[in-house]
């Protein structure tokens, strides 16, 4: 009976109550959601340590294949980092408080797909957060931009490395040092956001394609996710080289066996994630 009572207790301990984001999963999709609206879902110490503590529960559940990110309200995904924190800072304390893991890392390294849902202002660290997404997808409100310059600093979340390998030097560094803003249809022109959708359209438009991906197999959806993350990494051939690794290691697991299975018998595949 205390053995009982001591494990309960333990679990209500570990379980964390937030109190700056949202997180629903339902039919294998997880939505976390920043939910500091009257900031504009700013991101700051506390939200940062929520979407961590997230991000590892979703990584061992095996009701999540597919993780949704967007803001609360509709005025923004994420404004960017809560600036108030910046006051005092010196560039000791500043590194001080970079010197742990670091949610754009966190994402970027998660093992199943990750989709920002743009859904009006995505500047600076909400860029940064969904540069290190998988896939984007912006309401044609969102307004997206690095406009840290204008604050006399730089991008500091990964936003001159990211941005710079998915649209280029020239418009990463022109982007960068005008702090300039572009609209949704600028940033698909550049390749910056996959699509984009009327804003009352967009909760469904992307979960209609999260909900597609989530059928799939789990361990094959994090193979290709790590091949291609590696294209960005690493020369082509040792590029090439981890692909065929990759490639084999699906050949052992179960969900390759089925895929097979239903394809010569002309049947939708049922993926177990094993």
């Amino acid at each position: 009976m205390l053995n009982e009572l001591g494990q309960g207790f333990h679990i209500m301990r570990t379980r964390m109550v937030y109190q700056n984001i949202l997180l629903d999963t339902r039919d294998r999709i997880s939505v976390l959601t920043i939910n500091r609206p009257d900031k504009r879902n700013a991101l700051n110490d506390a939200t940062r340590n929520e979407i961590l503590h997230a991000l590892d529960s979703l990584e061992s559940s095996p009701d999540s294949r597919v993780l949704i990110v967007t803001g609360a309200g509709d005025k923004a995904f994420i404004a960017g980092a809560d600036i108030g924190e910046f006051e005092g800072r010196t560039s000791l304390t500043q590194r001080d408080t970079m010197k742990g893991r670091r949610i754009f890392d966190a994402v970027e390294d998660f093992p199943k797909p990750v989709i920002a849902m743009i859904n009006g202002f995505c500047l600076g660290g909400g860029l940064e957060f969904a540069l290190a997404c998988d896939l984007r997808f912006a309401g044609d409100n969102a307004k997206l931009g690095q406009p840290e310059i204008n604050l006399g600093i730089i991008p500091g979340g990964g936003g001159t490395q990211r941005l710079t390998r998915l649209v280029g030097e020239g418009k990463a560094m022109e982007l960068i040092l005008t702090g300039d803003l572009i609209n949704a249809a600028q940033a698909k022109e550049l390749g910056l956001v996959n699509d984009v959708f009327v804003i009352g359209e967009l909760q469904d438009r992307v979960r209609a394609l999260a909900a597609r991906i989530a059928e799939k197999s789990p361990i094959a959806l994090q193979m290709a996710k790590e091949a291609v993350k590696t294209a960005s990494r690493t020369n082509l051939r040792e590029g090439l080289d981890r692909e065929t690794d990759l490639f084999c290691l699906t050949f052992g697991s179960e969900d390759k066996a089925e895929g097979v299975r239903a394809f010569l018998e002309k049947r939708k595949a049922n993926f177990k994630g094993r």
